[in-house]
């Protein structure tokens, strides 16, 4: 049996990759046969991702989907690549079999069973419109990705029209560096301070405030996570300590209750022998009535 059974869409698993997050992902799997198919998903790295349904059964001419869940990571792989496979297997049972039927020798080799195997690859996709997960070599940019224009040098006659008129009017005389008025050096300052600068500092600064503020809310939602932790411990510590309080008074009273037991017992003990030694028994009373009954009628005769 060497055709096709299942169809995968699509062949690659894409997570939008964001640290201390999860990210989910559907996988699609469409049963081109007409016989019932059990399918299995194995993964190289099992304590990074969840699969749910891990195993099921495809209806003939159905299709079936599976949900991998890829748990929130702390920091970025390098260059946002991860080397992680998966592994769908897929095999024909019996017809009417249900999930709670699969069992691992569906999927072994060494029974002679026609496998279907199909490898699918991990993809890293960066979150629309988010500064970070930009990697610059090899390692991850927290800051946000802009441009800062370059100023080019002008000349400062270009600048000041009112200085060019001035010189168009009075070319006849020449223009000596020391006579230069101030509002020309003035004007280079400016030159030298545009807007574009401040603006650029300005968005630079608010982009560095933003990444101080995401870093410091995550520590204070980590700092409060570690809080309510103790917090929850400090509980359960409380009430182990009332439990184990209320089973010693607990033990307390039944040792008292088992002494005053015992107390009790050797008092009815030495009462019942005290009543056992006072006069003689009414066995012995009636015996020796009969003795003297007799010894009697013998002296009678």
């Amino acid at each position: 049996m060497g055709q096709d059974l299942v169809e995968i869409q699509p062949r690659e698993l894409k997570f939008t990759f964001e640290l201390k997050k999860q990210s989910s992902c559907s996988i699609q799997l469409s049963n081109k046969s007409n016989e019932y198919v059990a399918f299995k998903v194995k993964t190289t790295s099992p304590k990074r991702y969840c699969v749910r349904p891990n195993t099921g059964i495809i209806f003939p001419r159905s299709t079936c989907d599976f949900t991998v869940t890829m748990q929130a990571q702390r920091t970025a792989p390098p260059d946002m690549q991860l080397k992680d496979k998966f592994l769908v297997q897929c095999t024909v049972v019996p017809y009417g079999s249900k999930d709670e039927d699969i069992v691992p020798a569906f999927f072994s080799k060494e029974t002679g069973r026609y496998i279907e195997e199909s490898k699918l690859r991990v993809v890293l996709i960066s979150p629309p419109h988010s500064p970070v997960l930009q990697p610059i070599n090899g390692a991850l940019n927290q800051e946000p990705a802009f441009e800062v224009p370059v100023l080019k040098e002008t000349p400062v006659v270009k600048e000041t029209p009112a200085i060019e008129t001035q010189e168009t009017q009075t070319r006849e005389t020449p223009i000596i560096p020391e006579e230069i008025p101030t509002v020309l050096k003035q004007s280079s300052v400016v030159l030298k301070e545009s807007p574009v600068s401040k603006e650029t500092s300005v968005s630079t600064d608010k982009a560095l405030s933003k990444v101080e503020n995401f870093h410091l809310s995550h520590v204070t939602e980590d700092v409060q996570n570690m809080k309510a932790k103790l917090n929850n411990l400090e509980s359960k510590l409380d009430e182990a300590e009332q439990m184990i309080f209320r089973l010693r008074e607990e033990n307390k009273s039944t040792i008292q209750e088992r002494d005053k037991l015992q107390r009790d017992m050797v008092f009815l003990k030495r009462k019942c022998a005290a009543r056992a030694q006072v006069g003689f028994p009414l066995s012995f009373a009636i015996f020796m009535a009969l003795v003297g009954m007799t010894l009697g009628f013998l002296l009678q005769l």
